[in-house]
């Protein structure tokens, strides 16, 4: 019996052994993967250049949301590109204020203007006078930046009508009619991109409680930009969706920039080196940081983590709608 069991145990070494090594191998595997993807991660968030916007897609580009926020700051980075601007928005004012500010800080910026409130009625007329407006501009880069979100965080039954309306006004059906607009000028030239803006509600939050349909929208550009990017990548058109986390401007109702909520500008520095390269990207690197911790964290702890903070936001909003009800 004693001999036996020295053999069994003597036999056992090499069945161990033979077990340790693919294994081991597969820990190698995975930790050279994960070093790979690491690497390729930071080359592109600090480390590989811009495209050469003008030269590889047109001499213009269209910004929609132009006044403010994420489109103000990016239009000032397409006119350092050396591209044209057609700025979309719908105070005059405020595009004759941006139009002047490109010019003064890029002498000899090429920049016109189209006024167009995206929440109106008529949505289809207005969408097509801004193609009638473009005409045979060489059209490169167009970014679809006008969006909506809600005044502060409610349960889907306590979102009136008026606003879901003007939520898919905003974030599907004029991104879709714009790109439908100006993507046929793309294909008889060749090139092209389309930067859709989308949001981190739905491409890297598990859920977005208490924001729902403006995550809902936001999701439905994830998914057009995705399938566009597959179907004009052989035309010569880059399609690309970027899903930013919080950026401090009046939408996100943030004044002051952090280390994880940058300002426009600091995002749009990021944004713009990232410009036809993926499909889905998130510029801002403490983002993609953010992205990544969030990876760790079990979907019902991340839900009820993001409950918990918009129902803090709707217990202050109300609050805040209850004082300038009694003044």
């Amino acid at each position: 019996m004693a001999g036996a069991a020295a053999w069994s145990a003597h036999d056992a070494q090499p069945a161990a052994w033979a077990l340790a090594a693919p294994l081991a191998t597969l820990g190698l595997l995975l930790c050279a993967r994960a070093a790979a993807r690491l690497a390729l991660w930071l080359y592109a968030a600090f480390l590989r250049p811009a495209r050469p916007l003008r030269r590889r897609y047109g001499t213009w580009a269209v910004v929609t949301g132009a006044t403010d926020g994420i489109g103000r700051a990016l239009s000032f980075r397409l006119a350092a590109a050396d591209l044209g601007l057609v700025l979309v928005g719908r105070s005059p004012d405020k595009l004759a204020a941006v139009s002047a500010e490109v010019k003064a800080r890029h002498p000899g910026a090429q920049v016109r203007t189209f006024v167009l409130d995206f929440a109106g009625d008529g949505l289809a007329a207005k969408v097509d006078a801004l193609g009638e407006f473009l005409g045979e501009l060489d059209i490169g880069v167009l970014v679809n930046n006008a969006g909506a979100c809600y005044p502060y965080a409610r349960y889907f039954h306590e979102v009136d009508e008026a606003l879901v309306r003007n939520l898919i006004r905003l974030n599907v059906d004029a991104v879709t009619r714009v790109t439908h607009a100006v993507l046929p000028g793309m294909v008889r030239r060749g090139r092209g991109a389309v930067v859709n803006i989308g949001s981190g509600a739905s491409a890297i939050l598990p859920s977005d409680p208490l924001y729902t349909v403006y995550a809902a929208t936001k999701a439905y550009i994830d998914q057009f930009s995705r399938c566009l990017y597959v179907e004009y990548r052989s035309k010569g058109i880059d399609v690309q969706c970027q899903v930013p986390m919080l950026v401090a401007t009046k939408m996100a109702s943030i004044k002051t920039s952090s280390f994880f909520v940058p300002s426009p500008d600091t995002y749009a520095r990021a944004a713009i080196r990232y410009i036809g390269y993926e499909p889905r990207c998130t510029p801002y690197w403490t983002h993609a940081l953010l992205w990544f911790l969030g990876s760790f964290v079990p979907e019902p702890v991340a839900d009820k983590m993001i409950l918990n903070v918009a129902l803090d936001v709707r217990t202050k909003g109300r609050a805040k709608d209850a004082k300038r009800k009694t003044h």
